[in-house]
């Protein structure tokens, strides 16, 4: 049958269709179980969460479902040397960035704070919690951490979105690879070049990293449908992870106003940008995204380009100035049909199948 693949044998699974772990609290509890409890892999993204907060959630999942999920971290949670950035850096992004706080009727915040990683203290109760599946994005882990989560029963998959970056990621050991397509909303997860000079489409990277790789691979960006996940494992996919389509769904924690959007007519414009967050990432077209194009080497690094941002998207989300916010979405949302996600899951699976009978 199509849905026996590596993948579902290594992860436990019933089908090769895995939900994409969304950060910055867009996940929730509810749509991890919905999407592993109907036969899938639910996954959960935590890097913005502190070990207890990640020890108390895993508590929570587990008591939602009896089935395998993803926990997902950022193997790189800073851009910022020393986790700060200079007043220079600060006054000139301050300048850039003023007549949006001005039109919104807010002042300029301060200088954010320093950032201290929290990768190894996060790290660190995922080994101790031990779920089934954990996935990291923004890097490597070195060989013995990853024996360590072979040891304890955790299968353990990276992120790749150029071939050179699933070649480093093999040599270390994960079990599985993510080809990240540039199609994808949200984050683009490179971390050898930068983000601007990774971006291949996702079928052309699963292609190629299958002429290369022996790990198995889950495609990831642009796949929505049972189509699309019949056309990843055709080229040679193990497993499809579905982003887009399960955050515009009522069980993500997005905002209404952002599920809406992902149904609009403005969801046909996406834009890969750094003005949000400092790290480029795809969602639906902003004014500021489009306005400071070019612009981008002026921004503050990630994270401390978000804690700038932060009080601006308040006000524009209050105001109901749209325009003005980042919508994470990728470029297949216009195909987009389901708001609920058991019924995402059971027209994903019915859908592939029909393509392989």
């Amino acid at each position: 049958m199509w849905y026996n693949t590596k993948a579902t044998e290594l992860l436990g699974i019933e089908y090769p269709i895995l939900q994409g772990p969304f950060g910055g609290g867009l996940s929730s509890v509810e749509l991890v179980a919905t999407v592993s409890n109907a036969g899938g892999l639910g996954g959960y993204g935590a890097y913005t969460l502190s070990a207890q907060e990640i020890y108390e959630l895993n508590k929570q999942i587990a008591a939602a479902t009896n089935k395998p999920y993803n926990l997902n971290l950022w193997v790189s949670d800073t851009d910022a040397p020393g986790g700060t950035v200079t007043d220079e850096q600060y006054a000139q992004v301050s300048r850039i960035f003023k007549p949006y706080f001005d039109e919104a009727g807010i002042p300029l915040p301060e200088k954010p704070p320093p950032f201290a990683s929290r990768f190894q203290n996060q790290l660190q109760v995922i080994l101790d919690i031990r779920p089934r599946v954990f996935s990291f994005m923004f890097g490597t882990l070195p060989s013995d951490v990853l024996e360590q989560f072979r040891k304890v029963g955790t299968k353990t998959i990276g992120a790749a979105t150029t071939l050179d970056e699933a070649i480093a990621l093999e040599q270390t050991g994960v079990d599985m690879i993510i080809a990240s397509g540039f199609e994808a909303g949200g984050h683009r997860p490179s971390f050898l070049t930068s983000a601007e000079t990774s971006t291949t489409g996702t079928f052309v990277l699963v292609q190629l990293i299958k002429e290369k790789v022996k790990t198995p691979i889950i495609a990831a960006g642009g796949i929505a449908n049972g189509r699309g996940v019949a056309a990843a494992l055709t080229l040679g996919a193990d497993a499809a992870q579905i982003g887009t389509a399960f955050l515009a769904t009522d069980e993500s924690n997005a905002l209404p106003i952002h599920r809406q959007m992902l149904f609009s007519p403005e969801a046909k414009y996406t834009t890969l940008s750094r003005a949000f967050t400092g790290r480029l990432g795809r969602g639906i077209t902003s004014r500021i995204a489009r306005e400071l194009t070019g612009k981008e080497n002026q921004f503050l690094p990630f994270p401390l380009q978000t804690t700038f941002m932060s009080s601006l998207r308040i006000a524009a989300l209050e105001q109901q100035k749209w325009d003005m916010v980042l919508f994470w979405g990728g470029q297949i949302a216009p195909v987009l049909k389901h708001r609920k996600a058991k019924q995402l899951m059971e027209s994903l699976i019915e859908e592939t199948g029909t393509y392989f009978r």
